[in-house]
């Protein structure tokens, strides 16, 4: 959902890094689509990070602590994202409603970009 609200907002997402290259080029658009998120009610909002990765930033030309540093920003976007939104709303979370930021952790096969986390294979 998040990637497909990326593209409805303008976003060029043919990339490896798939909707983790908005960190780096457009997290506006991240930080939008996470306040449309709250505004339709969602309670948990998840980061940019499923397709992030050490190795994919670092195959972009970044070195390790700057793809940590993105990571930590994917983070950063979306707790903005919510500050922003209970500044506009300061009674919309409770304790029976929080808005909850959940990091997105894709598996190995989003890492190799390829599209085998789509793949299984029998025997």
């Amino acid at each position: 959902g998040l990637a497909t609200e990326l593209e409805a907002h303008g976003a060029d997402l043919n990339d490896p890094l798939w909707s983790a290259k908005c960190i780096l080029s457009s997290p506006h658009l991240i930080r939008k689509v996470h306040l449309d998120y709250i505004e339709a009610g969602a309670n948990i909002i998840i980061t940019a990070s499923y397709q992030a990765t050490i190795q994919g930033f670092e195959s972009k030309g970044f070195s390790k602590e700057q793809g940590e540093n993105l990571l930590t920003k994917s983070v950063e976007i979306a707790h903005e994202a919510r500050e922003m939104f209970l500044k506009q709303h300061p009674d919309q979370s409770t304790p029976l409603r929080p808005i909850l930021v959940a990091a997105s952790i894709g598996s190995y096969g989003a890492y190799l970009a390829d599209g085998s986390e789509y793949r299984y294979f029998t025997t």
